[in-house]
C-alpha cells in the first residue's frame, strides 16, 4: 500500500512539472511584449525590408552566421544576427553536439519585416537579429536536453522561449546583452591577470563603447585605464579582432558611495555620425538624454556630424 501511494506522489509530480515545462514553452502575448520593449530598449534596428539590411549589415550591427561542425542553417534566407545571439548559437550548439554527437539546426534567424510570414505576430523580434528558430530533435534525448537547457536560461532571464507547432520549431528570443554579461561573468570568474596570484570577475558596473574607425583593443583600453585582458574577458573575446561599430563592454572605474552602492564614474567620448541622435547615441552607451545634455552643455538637440560628446553615465 505505501509503495501504492509512493508511486502515485512521483506520478503526480512528474505531471506537475510537465506542466510547469509545457505552460513554459507555450509562450504568451505578454513573453511577445517583453522582447519586443527589450528590443526597443536596446535600441536594436527593425529591418524593414531585404533592400534595408545592407545598412544594418554595414553599420555591423549585425553579423553574418554561418554553418559549422557544431551547427546546419536549413532554409535560412538571411544568415544574420546580432552579437549576443551569435554568441548564444555558438556556445548552445556546441554543447548540444557534445550532448548528442549531433548538430544543432537553425531554421530561421533574421526575417526583414515585409518578409515575415503570415502567421506572425505584429511585435516579432526577428526583424531584429535577436531572435532564432531551431528544429525539435527527433530523439527523445535531445529533446529533453535541448528544452531543460532553453528553460534553464530562461529561468535566467537571458532568453525567452516557445515551443512552436505549424511548422514545428522553438523560437527563441536572446536577450542579447543579458546573455552576453551572463557568460561575461561565466568566464570572467576563471580570468586571470598577469599576477597569477589574483583571479577577477569583470562582470560588475560597465559602460558600453562603439568601435570606431582607427580604434584598438590596446589604445581602447589604455585610454579607459584598464588592461586588455579584462576588455577580452568582459567581452568574451579571443584575440585582439575587433570591428567597426562592434559595441564593447568597458569595466568602468567604480566608486563606493556612502551606503556602500556602486557608482559608475566612467567617461568617454562619442563622435557623432551621420544619422545619429541623442536618442540614439544615449540607449547605445547605456545613459540618458538627459545625462547627455547634462555633461555636454547641450540646450537642443541638434548634431553635426564629427561633433565629439561626452558620454558618462554619472
Amino acid at each position: 500500500m505505501n509503495n501504492l501511494i509512493k508511486i502515485q506522489l512521483i506520478l503526480i509530480l512528474s505531471l506537475c512539472v510537465s506542466a510547469v515545462h509545457a505552460q513554459t514553452l507555450k509562450g504568451s502575448r505578454a513573453s511577445i511584449d517583453k522582447q519586443y520593449r527589450t528590443a526597443v530598449s536596446y535600441g536594436f534596428t527593425f529591418v524593414q525590408s531585404a533592400n534595408a539590411l545592407k545598412s544594418a549589415i554595414s553599420a555591423n550591427e549585425l553579423i553574418h552566421v554561418s554553418p559549422d561542425r557544431y551547427m546546419d542553417l536549413h532554409d535560412v534566407s538571411f544568415p544574420y544576427a546580432v552579437p549576443g545571439t551569435r554568441l548564444f548559437l555558438s556556445r548552445l550548439s556546441s554543447q548540444y553536439y557534445s550532448r548528442c554527437g549531433e548538430k544543432l539546426t537553425v531554421t530561421s534567424l533574421l526575417r526583414p519585416r515585409d518578409r515575415q510570414p503570415a502567421n506572425s505576430v505584429a511585435h516579432s523580434v526577428h526583424p531584429t537579429g535577436m531572435a532564432v528558430d531551431l528544429r525539435i530533435p527527433k530523439t527523445r534525448k535531445c529533446r529533453a536536453w535541448l528544452e531543460n537547457t532553453l528553460l534553464s536560461l530562461e529561468r535566467e532571464k537571458v532568453v525567452d522561449v516557445t515551443r512552436e507547432r505549424y511548422p514545428p520549431h522553438y523560437h527563441v528570443a536572446v536577450y542579447a546583452e543579458h546573455y552576453e554579461t551572463r557568460v561575461a561573468k561565466l568566464t570572467g570568474k576563471s580570468t586571470r591577470s598577469s599576477d597569477a596570484s589574483q583571479s577577477t570577475s569583470y562582470a560588475g558596473a560597465y559602460q558600453r563603447y562603439v568601435v570606431q574607425k582607427g580604434d584598438t583593443l590596446s589604445e581602447i583600453a589604455q585610454r579607459n585605464g584598464i588592461r586588455v585582458a579584462q576588455l577580452r574577458a568582459v567581452n568574451t573575446l579571443r584575440g585582439n579582432l575587433i570591428n567597426v561599430g562592434q559595441k564593447l563592454r568597458i569595466p568602468t572605474g567604480a566608486a563606493s558611495s556612502s551606503n556602500g552602492e556602486v557608482v559608475a564614474t566612467y567617461e568617454t567620448t562619442h563622435r557623432v555620425n551621420r544619422g545619429d541622435t541623442l536618442w540614439r547615441i544615449a540607449n547605445r552607451y547605456g545613459t540618458s538624454v538627459q545625462q547627455l545634455r547634462q555633461v555636454n552643455g547641450a540646450a537642443s538637440d541638434v548634431l553635426q556630424v564629427g561633433q565629439v560628446l561626452k558620454i558618462s553615465k554619472g
